[in-house]
């Protein structure tokens, strides 16, 4: 989760290869970091090691609390195992492991939430998706620092609670609140954890841009779900060996959902891609022709963008992208449709639009990319876009002739000296 840094690690003409475990150490792409950024993963690692070894100084060793957290630890392994077997859709944001951390937070003493994601961190780099060690080593810092605050607020909660087993009515239902609010705050403080570090890494990004959650709804169904596979662990942990296939269908039913959504989006911005656009496009045509109101169609292109890529590399081309991207979805309406075409082209489809209405957008998304800053070190990346206009004036036209009358204005806007309107 936190931006990428590239280092090269290939020796020149006439150097040893380096050993395996430089090798190793040199793939973190930690060093590559900002020292504020290394300073910071450090004092997290290190709060995480006195947290642990203040856990494991105060914690009571009781067999049966080795054997639920080994139990819910594989459990959460094959949950993982599944979702690999089936595949992982790019830019997959969830994967209901938090089902699995919450029990351990609340059935056992703190300790074991700060060692709990190490397993399954270990798996996630080995059998799912390589990532830079350090990210990895973070995310056991963040979620299991998490997690044992979230493990300290409920047992300071419920402790007049009684016993969720034997207790009745609104007890139980106190109990499973309190559960959730651990829950909340283990999500929130690995959120916080988390964005101050991506902070640290890009000082142009917002608290509200790190901080805002999508999906919702599926983050609250998946910290009902921790609850209740808490309360099945105090009932008797092998009811969780139970818990483990619908856990695994529902995971299935959530990457069905981000398929469907990768097949119709541009990765890199999260843009409808050119096909999805094109669909779209020809219902909205067709709708307009048939209603006799009016639609338009703009088309744009970055100005020089392979000099970004070439002197600064593609992880910054990369986001410039996305903000240009975020330019687009901010100075247009709710249904008008944004997609990135490929390359550095893009394309905006505005229903309910003339061709005065679409040149007053285009002029804010042309002023407002020309406000976009990348620092890159010392270097601060701008960026500049030329922008073609046409507007449905015939019936009968389709969506190849509505483009092909906005790359002939985009054309013309290059050919007078890009950075403006067609």
């Amino acid at each position: 989760m936190i931006p990428r840094g590239e280092a090269s690690a290939r020796p020149g003409p006439g150097q040893p290869a380096p050993s395996s475990l430089t090798s190793w150490l040199g793939g973190w792409d930690y060093w590559t970091l900002p020292t504020s950024l290394r300073c910071y993963i450090a004092a997290v690692g290190g709060i995480w090691a006195l947290g642990l070894l203040w856990g494991m100084v105060v914690m009571p060793y009781r067999l049966s609390d080795v054997g639920i957290f080994l139990l819910l630890t594989t459990c959460g392994i094959v949950a993982v195992e599944a979702q690999r077997v089936q595949g992982e859709p790019s830019g997959m944001t969830k994967d209901l492991l938090s089902a699995w951390w919450l029990p351990i937070a609340l059935v056992l003493p703190p300790a074991y939430s700060l060692v709990a994601p190490i397993l399954l961190m270990v798996q996630f780099q080995v059998r799912v998706r390589r990532s830079p060690v350090y990210r990895r080593v973070f995310s056991v810092f963040a979620i299991g620092l998490a997690h044992a605050v979230a493990s300290l607020a409920f047992t300071a909660t419920i402790r007049a609670l009684g016993d969720p087993v034997v207790a009745r009515g609104w007890a139980v239902l106190g109990w499973a609140g309190a559960g959730l609010l651990a829950a909340a705050i283990a999500t929130l403080l690995a959120g916080v954890v988390v964005a101050a570090a991506v902070k640290l890494s890009s000082p142009e990004e917002s608290w509200w841009d790190l901080l805002s959650r999508e999906n919702m709804t599926i983050d609250v169904g998946e910290l009902c779900l921790g609850v209740m596979l808490s309360i099945l662990a105090m009932l008797n942990p092998l009811l969780l060996l139970i818990a483990v296939v619908p856990v695994v269908l529902l995971q299935r039913v959530l990457v069905h959902d981000q398929l469907t959504a990768a097949a119709r989006t541009d990765p890199k911005t999260g843009l409808l891609n050119a096909l999805a656009w094109e669909r779209e496009a020809t219902v909205e045509i067709s709708r307009a022709s048939r209603s006799r109101t009016p639609l338009s169609v703009m088309l744009l292109d970055l100005d020089h963008f392979k000099q970004v890529n070439d002197q600064h590399g593609h992880l910054v081309g990369d986001e410039v992208l996305r903000k240009v991207a975020t330019v687009m979805r901010e100075q247009t309406r709710e249904y008008d449709s944004c997609a990135r075409f490929g390359g550095d082209e893009f394309a905006v489809l505005l229903p309910n639009s003339d061709l005065a209405e679409a040149r007053a957008t285009a002029t804010r998304i042309l002023r407002n990319v020309d406000e976009i800053r990348v620092v890159v070190g010392s270097d601060v990346v701008g960026t500049s876009v030329s922008i073609g206009v046409a507007d449905l004036t015939h019936r009968g036209e389709g969506v190849t002739d509505l483009l092909a009358a906005a790359d002939l204005a985009l054309y013309r806007a290059k050919s007078a000296g890009r950075h403006q309107l067609g």
